[in-house]
């Protein structure tokens, strides 16, 4: 087991910028544009344009970008990327400023977020967007409603961003639907959020309008992809290869071989050499030090990528993609990317979240055709 922490990190930082929203998929390419795919009535897509696209297309005027994990991110209705100069753009819906412009106005091409500078990574919830500087500090912004923003609040709106409260010395940092996490240098995890099903992992289900620590979990690597958060749940891999999982279960997400929900981590069952983690809506995704992908969880649509639709996977199971350095997923989709920065998809595909022309879903992953 001792080389496993030097494989993760060749593994994670190999990985492309990909990311699945509610509906819609993002990609950064090795050229420094940003190519989606799928839903976009407010414009998340970035094109210019509300017209869905079932295959990819240039976001418009946006090059620079970062080709590495957290690089770019997909919410429920809006996107965000990181340019190499550290400033961060984003499009799609902004009912909640979720944006960063300063205003509340709907964009169908990037805006830049209004005085962020030295940023290194995003994420993207369902209506609220957050940065990660260089300096290990976080930012937030749009809805706040649920305690998301992590200023001691439950602000409605923010049109601009405002530093997280009490958080420092970050490396990684996740967005759920509404809530949201951090590992700190220390390889500790900081929550925060909505808490309804335990997916803070304090041993409570309280909502946390500021940080809070994950109990009992410590040795969180601090590599790209280290942490993830769903609709409800949370994922996190360690520097030993395994990983936990804690909040709603319903799906079998936490992929512990139950359908209970828990407010403190819980293995993930049989699942080892972990280099990076992810999650969708009610599913969890790993790729493993070796380049294969593990899943589990809600397969109604096929996201776990065994062939099979239908029904709930409570523990990893090991699907066909090999040579995977990424993951990513979307509320219904999953999305792979391979050293050769080809990206593959499957699972729902009602708007054309695949990438791959249709509208037709998938059980096994393929190709997003024009990738890289």
């Amino acid at each position: 087991m001792g080389p496993l922490p030097n494989l993760k990190a060749a593994v994670a930082n190999l990985r492309g910028g990909i990311a699945g929203g509610s509906y819609h998929t993002v990609a950064a390419r090795p050229d420094g544009t940003v190519w989606a795919w799928g839903r976009n009535g407010e414009g998340q897509l970035g094109d210019g344009t509300t017209t869905w696209r079932p295959s990819p297309v240039q976001v418009s005027g946006l090059t620079g970008v970062v080709s590495a994990p957290g690089a770019v991110a997909a919410g429920g209705r809006h996107s965000l990327a990181v340019r190499s100069d550290g400033t961060v753009w984003a499009w799609g819906s902004n009912d909640n400023g979720q944006l960063g412009d300063g205003t509340t106005t709907t964009r169908t091409g990037p805006v830049q977020v209004t005085g962020l500078t030295g940023v290194t990574a995003v994420a993207a919830g369902d209506a609220f967007s957050l940065a990660l500087k260089s300096d290990g500090t976080v930012w937030a912004w749009g809805s706040g409603n649920q305690g998301q923003l992590g200023d001691g609040a439950r602000t409605p709106t923010r049109t601009a961003p405002a530093q997280v409260s009490g958080l420092t010395d970050v490396a990684v940092i996740a967005a759920g639907a509404a809530h949201a996490l951090a590992v700190r240098s220390d390889g500790t995890v900081r929550a925060w959020g909505m808490n309804d099903d335990g997916q803070l992992g304090d041993g409570t289900t309280t909502l946390r309008t500021a940080p809070v620590t994950v109990s009992g979990l410590s040795g969180v690597s601090t590599a790209p992809g280290a942490i993830a958060a769903g609709r409800s749940h949370s994922l996190a891999a360690k520097t030993d290869g395994t990983a936990v999982a804690w909040g709603g279960n319903a799906k079998g997400q936490l992929g512990n071989g139950s359908t209970t929900a828990s407010t403190a981590p819980v293995a993930v069952s049989g699942l080892t050499d972990v280099a990076a983690v992810e999650t969708g809506s009610g599913h969890s995704l790993a790729v493993k030090a070796n380049g294969k992908v593990a899943a589990w969880g809600d397969n109604s649509d096929g996201q776990v990528g065994n062939g099979l639709s239908g029904g709930h996977v409570t523990t990893p199971t090991v699907i066909s993609l090999t040579a995977a350095t990424g993951v990513a997923g979307g509320d219904y989709q999953s999305i792979a990317v391979r050293a050769d920065a080809t990206v593959y998809t499957w699972g729902g595909n009602y708007s054309g979240q695949l990438g791959d022309g249709t509208y037709t879903g998938n059980g096994t992953p393929r190709q997003v055709p024009g990738t890289p």
